[in-house]
């Protein structure tokens, strides 16, 4: 399998270069996660509509990541045996029509279940996205790439809420679904004119099937999953309960909690870039760790504000949560790359199923996240579901994951490639 990643097709070079291939690599890649928190802001109203309880308002959310989750097992494959642009372009026509459902939904499990279809055809730029980096980039420069990728993204996400809050404001929740179907037709104008195929010729190896085998019984790539998937969780908790607290709880307005929920966003961006800076002279497990401790300690001051009553305000709250979220940058990122590296001829594989489980149980707990923070007259409930998270995640990492120094670089891949190729 070593061939498929050695040198990318002669046409990869000018696509490597272009600006416009760029751009779309990150719209392709934001339309789905930016589709699902622009509407975050607008689930409390959406509850009202309805005349429903807020926990089934949440559904539009849950169902949603189940999408997402089941996108990244079904087009990744679908786009190796196919190709990039076809499967690429049945995704958004299916997000294009889904989104159009959203827009004449009469019923609540009407929308719920168009946004679970808006998500199955949205998410598959996430998966292809990635697919079409290890396409047109030579091996030193993919994880850079993914990097610039994720912190354009990240911009895109942090706005989101603060967008849909105004849209719902301005405009009734219905015109967010308006905004999202226009997105999604001008990304696939743009594949279809800009984008080439770029799926290279596939070679023999163990498969899907074989690749997932060898993984799971590798302990230190489950303890690394595990822990990126438990630190995931933090934020599909938080976000969850978040605008139940803010609109419900304090009062405020939903656009009012979209601008508090980008303070998070720009925590965890600010965390992203300094992994960036500091994972090429720091192991892994010493960026895990220090991720680790952000973590705990802002949950734990949260839940001591929260006993106090501090954390009524949105101030405290977001604000220390920003301590956190900067620390979740730092384990998810680095322990993503520990899961990677164990097998890198593997690493789509490892990659795709990790997204799966932190999707899938993002639902559940985004869920869980709702029913805290709409069931509740305190923010007790969730920052307490939030500091037991990070315990967990701190008791993997210091009883799953073995014990050894491993540097998040481009030449620990190479390393291990070799060292594989040896024994092949």
């Amino acid at each position: 399998m070593h061939g498929i990643i050695s040198k990318p097709p002669e046409a990869a070079g000018n696509l490597a270069t272009s600006r416009l291939v760029l751009l779309l690599l990150v719209v392709m890649t934001g339309v789905a996660p930016i589709s699902l928190y622009i509407l975050v802001p607008a689930l409390p109203v959406l509850a009202t509509d309805f005349g429903s309880d807020i926990s089934i308002a949440q559904m539009t959310v849950s169902f949603y990541m189940v999408g997402i989750a089941l996108s990244q097992l079904i087009m990744g494959p679908l786009s190796d045996r196919f190709g990039r642009r076809p499967v690429l372009l049945g995704g958004l026509a299916l997000m294009v029509a889904a989104s159009v459902a959203c827009i004449f939904a009469e019923t609540l499990p009407q929308l719920i279940a168009a946004r679970f279809f808006q998500a199955l055809g949205g998410a598959s730029g996430m998966v292809i996205s990635r697919a079409i980096i290890r396409d047109i980039y030579e091996r030193d420069r993919v994880a850079s790439m993914i990097s610039l990728v994720v912190a354009a993204l990240m911009i895109g996400q942090m706005v989101s809420p603060l967008t849909g809050g105004l849209i719902e404001t301005a405009l009734g929740w219905r015109a967010i679904f308006y905004a999202i179907t226009i997105a999604a037709i001008v990304v696939a104008i743009g594949i279809a004119l800009a984008l080439p195929e770029t799926r290279r010729s596939r070679a023999a190896g163990s498969g899907f099937r074989g690749d997932i085998g060898m993984l799971i019984r590798n302990r230190a790539f489950v303890g690394y999953v595990m822990c990126q998937v438990l630190a995931s969780q933090i934020i599909f908790t938080f976000a969850g309960g978040g605008p139940y607290i803010v609109v419900t709880q304090m009062g405020r307005s939903s656009a009012e909690y979209g601008a508090w929920f980008a303070t998070t966003g720009f925590a965890f961006l600010v965390g992203n870039l300094l992994c960036v800076r500091f994972a090429p002279r720091h192991s892994l497990e010493k960026l895990i760790w220090f991720g680790l401790a952000l973590q705990l300690c802002g949950s734990l001051a949260n839940l001591l504000w929260s006993f106090v009553g501090w954390n009524e305000a949105p101030a405290w709250l977001f604000g220390t949560h920003m301590i956190v979220m900067a620390g979740n940058a730092f384990v998810m990122a680095n322990s993503a790359a520990g899961a990677i590296s164990i097998r890198p001829e593997a690493a789509g594989t490892a990659s795709g199923a990790m997204g799966f489980l932190q999707q899938g149980v993002g639902a559940l707990m985004s869920q869980f996240g709702a029913y805290l923070g709409g069931h509740s007259a305190t923010t007790l409930p969730l920052t307490s579901a939030v500091l037991a998270i990070s315990i967990l995640c701190a008791c993997v990492m210091m009883f799953v994951v073995p014990r050894r120094e491993a540097v998040a670089s481009e030449a620990l891949i190479g390393q291990a490639e070799e060292d594989e190729t040896g024994m092949m």
